[in-house]
């Protein structure tokens, strides 16, 4: 094992890890939310130099199923190095990729596959146990159990995006979901109840208190998005459709884009010129590929696969409507990208885009008892006024703004700075300093009447 190309034998003290040293920033926060976007040179949170961290996520990005809780890690790993961390990055592996290697001063160890990665995992931590200050231990659903395995001393933070309760049903079957389900909710809220929780929105908080009788503190660090840069618009924006509604994403089940693809038919007479792009890769592209036949729509629907980022900005910008039909979000990476380009989003009214929309303002949501198509009409039926649709794209390019990975790196620099005491709770960097704009962003008292706890 390698931290920074240095091998583990040669940075072990025998009396114990070395001390961190630890400096907190001397810069004040030039915004007063600092986790929102602000000026250059806005706080990026206090110095962890010579801190070891393990970040353990199920994926790395560049799995062909990696999402948005991927980009997270790999976001707040490089913020954490660019703070002098020293990062280890703890994964499965995919065929054909590296068992060790470094990224952007990230040491990446992957071992494992979809399902064994979780005791090969426990093992390795077992057998290095003692050589990291700091866990950031990602939850897909199933946790990786760090706590269990690691040194009282070492600070633990599970990272949890979203619940996934009804997710196990649409990929095990009975007993096995139901299992998950237990393993997510009573078995995990046990062993992680004294360590900090975070996870990327408000939703998303109050879900993990009434669905799971989570029982830990809950902090809020949000998605960052990477900057926008400007696209030139397509010489001829009827080349894409009119309208051009785009649907970006990861291509598996709970994603749902099947309905996507619906709008296609179910608009057909009132928007004969749309044309439906989806932007993504994964599993479901057989069956989509398969629904666009059957219904005979290779010209209203292109399936673009994986784009190269200028490609994709490019479908994006070209686009008048984004549209998710994701069953559940943690966040809702996506929305905010489509938003970075003036791009608004119709989406259901879900944990996690239920915050990353902000209805009738930056995109529509589908409420109970209203249908997709029905919603995209009217989207699509509100922005034909030139005022309205200006208005809006202004309103998304504001609100995509306030979130940078910087921002929510800092926030959780803060965080790992408080965890371990480098931070002293008077100072003036501290973890509650990167608070979000959008209501409390720390949850420490456990509510048993599960509507969450009194925000510190």
């Amino acid at each position: 094992m390698v931290f920074q190309q240095t091998p583990l034998s040669e940075q072990r003290d025998s009396a114990g890890p070395p001390p961190p040293r630890l400096a907190p920033a001397t810069d004040s926060p030039t915004t007063d939310n600092p986790a929102v976007d602000g000026p250059v040179g806005a706080d990026p949170g206090p110095r962890l130099d010579g801190v070891r961290i393990a970040v353990i996520n199920w994926r790395d990005p560049w799995q062909a199923a990696a999402g948005g809780a991927e980009e997270y890690a790999w976001q707040i790993s490089r913020h954490l190095v660019g703070r002098g961390a020293l990062v280890t990055f703890v994964t499965s592996r995919e065929p054909g990729q590296a068992r060790h290697e470094t990224r952007d001063g990230v040491i990446f160890r992957r071992m494992g596959g979809k399902f064994s990665v979780y005791p090969l995992v426990a093992l390795w931590l077992l057998l290095w146990r003692r050589e990291f200050q700091v866990a950031l231990d990602c939850m897909n659903g199933i946790p990786f159990f760090s706590r269990l395995v690691l040194p009282r001393a070492t600070r633990v933070v599970s990272v949890v995006h979203h619940v996934h309760d009804l997710q196990f049903n649409a990929y095990f079957n009975r007993p096995m979901a139901w299992f998950g389900r237990f393993v997510e909710s009573r078995v995990a809220s046990f062993v992680y109840r004294h360590c900090t929780t975070v996870t990327v929105s408000e939703s998303s908080r109050r879900a993990m208190r009434e669905k799971l009788g989570w029982r830990g503190p809950i902090t809020v660090v949000h998605n960052g998005s990477p900057q926008a840069e400007p696209v030139p618009p397509p010489g001829d924006p009827s080349e894409l459709g009119a309208p051009a509604v785009v649907s970006l994403g990861r291509l598996v089940v709970q994603k749902r884009v099947t309905r996507v693809v619906d709008l296609a038919v179910d608009l057909r007479d009132s928007w004969p010129g749309l044309r439906v792009h989806v932007v993504g890769r994964g599993p479901e592209s057989v069956p989509l590929e398969e629904q666009i036949r059957r219904h005979w729509l290779a010209d209203r629907v292109v399936l673009h696969g994986f784009l190269p980022e200028d490609a994709k900005n490019a479908v994006l910008a070209g686009s008048l409507l984004h549209v998710t039909a994701s069953e559940f979000e943690g966040w809702g990476l996506t929305v905010i990208e489509a938003a970075a380009m003036g791009v608004p989003t119709v989406a259901y009214d879900v944990d996690g885009l239920r915050d990353s929309v902000r209805d009738g303002e930056t995109g529509w949501l589908v409420r109970d008892g209203e249908e997709l198509s029905a919603v995209v009409r009217r989207a699509l039926t509100e922005l034909r006024d030139p005022a309205r649709a200006d208005e809006v794209r202004r309103a998304c390019r504001a609100w995509a703004a306030r979130f940078t990975w910087k921002c929510s790196g800092a926030a959780m620099t803060g965080l790992v700075a408080a965890e371990i005491g480098a931070v002293p709770s008077t100072g003036a960097v501290s973890a509650a300093a990167f608070a979000p704009a959008r209501g409390p962003t720390f949850d420490t008292a456990p509510d048993p009447s599960g509507e969450g706890g009194a925000p510190a």
